[in-house]
């Protein structure tokens, strides 16, 4: 008996849930404002119709009620041609996307474009559109306007009506029969029609209002150029003002060590900090400046090239790392955007061995530039510390070094040897590589 009244209650339950969901279809605010919708596309379409009504009532000169009739839904197929020809504009999507927004869910509004249509593929939906929303908004503002209030005279029976009622009794209606029943079920018809029409308007709307192919495509593009220059700018930042944090810490480390028993070291540590700090702030304030331009990628990134390596070799011998470094001459002939790339991998290579490099405080390193082969070899190794031997994947500078040898069509390996004693980053970049 329990469980017979348990499957009836949730049977009860299940019947109000759905009752409660068609009436929301056909009541609810969405279906509201579809009508709306609707209502709207049939004022629309009235200069159309009107304008064809005038052409074909030239035709019949008598004005024969049938002919008039006959005429009448003739006026509405010439009507809409004219209406699609007027849906060519490329503004009519901007306008008819924004408006159709509201008729579909949430999920499905998002794929509805609200700007204008630039192709004929584009032009040829919209006018597609705009044919059934009008067509559609003719009949139910019809319905709406002339079957609304008939209907609602039937449920009511107002005073002027008994010809009508003394008509269907002289056929055997009863007479409280005809007025509620076929009053409530117009009412019923035009609101499932208004709620149904409404419905295949929502679910065509992202199919002829949303994105062409081509759109899509450029889109993607445009999506893939945006995330393109992010990653860029990432990599810029992680780079220089990373490099300079991890060199502005190991110098402030060791000036606190000593700052009493050898004040002169701790001085020019001092110093050496406010030097990084300047060079930070100038390379921050350069890629921050491709933020503000409309092309980002119409320049390269301004920053330090190869030539600058002896500089970068200087600051971090101040920090206590000393590189054994073997340098090709006459790198300033490299083209600029690889000279700038390599500065970069050269630079966060020696920031990982100057990051990584273990308790036992900054390890000696092996520096080599030259090209060779029509390329350009970038070879870093360093003794590895026991905190670095646990991380052979490396983080976003490895990955960043990755990425900037990608861009320029080369390649890079990076890990331990086999041994485990060594961390070995060999980079080569084609001299005519571009990006």
């Amino acid at each position: 008996m329990g469980a017979g009244a348990t499957d009836m209650g949730a049977g009860g339950t299940a019947v109000r849930h759905a009752a409660r969901r068609a009436a929301g279809a056909l009541l609810g605010r969405r279906a509201r404002l579809r009508w709306v919708h609707l209502v709207l596309g049939g004022a629309l379409l009235m200069p159309y119709w009107l304008l064809a009504t005038v052409v074909l009532g030239t035709l019949d000169p008598r004005k024969d009620s049938l002919v008039q009739i006959l005429l009448y839904f003739a006026a509405l197929g010439a009507s809409l041609p004219m209406a699609a020809v007027t849906a060519l504009v490329p503004t009519v999507r901007a306008l008819e996307g924004a408006a159709a927004r509201a008729l579909c869910a949430p999920r499905r509004a998002a794929e509805v474009v609200t700007g204008p249509a630039r192709s004929w593929a584009a032009r040829r939906r919209t006018a597609a559109w705009f044919v059934l929303h009008l067509l559609f908004g003719g009949i139910v503002s019809g319905m709406t306007l002339a079957g609304a209030p008939f209907a609602v005279m039937l449920v009511l029976r107002p005073a002027g009506t008994e010809e009508l009622w003394r008509f269907w009794e002289e056929r055997g209606v009863p007479g409280w029969l005809p007025g509620p029943v076929l009053g409530t079920a117009l009412l019923a018809l035009i609101i499932g029609t208004s709620a149904g029409l409404g419905a295949l308007l929502a679910r065509w709307a992202p199919v002829l209002l949303g994105p062409t192919p081509e759109e899509r495509l450029a889109d993607a593009e445009r999506r893939a150029a945006v995330l393109a220059q992010r990653n860029r700018l990432a990599r810029e930042l992680h780079d220089s003002v990373g490099h300079a944090l991890s060199a502005v810490g190991i110098q402030a480390s060791a000036a606190a060590r000593v700052l009493r028993s050898d004040p002169e070291f701790a001085a020019e540590a001092l110093a050496a900090i406010e030097e990084t700090a300047r060079g930070a702030v100038a390379e921050l304030d350069a890629v921050l400046g491709l933020l503000r331009e409309e092309d980002g990628d119409a320049a390269g990134p301004a920053g330090p090239t190869l030539a600058g390596l002896d500089d970068l070799l200087r600051q971090l011998a101040r920090t206590g790392l000393m590189v054994d470094a073997e340098v090709a001459p006459r790198l300033d002939r490299l083209p600029a955007a690889l000279s700038r790339e390599a500065y970069r991998i050269v630079q966060e290579g020696l920031t990982n061995v100057l990051r990584h490099a273990g308790p036992a405080g900054p390890a000696p390193a092996r520096l080599r530039v030259a090209p060779a082969g029509g390329r350009l070899e970038i070879e870093l190794t360093n003794p590895l510390g026991r905190l670095r031997a646990g991380r052979p994947g490396g983080g976003r500078g490895l990955r960043g070094i990755g990425e900037r040898a990608a861009a320029l069509r080369g390649g890079c390996e990076a890990g331990p040897s086999d041994d485990g004693t060594t961390w070995r980053l060999a980079v080569w970049l084609p001299v005519g590589g571009e990006r």
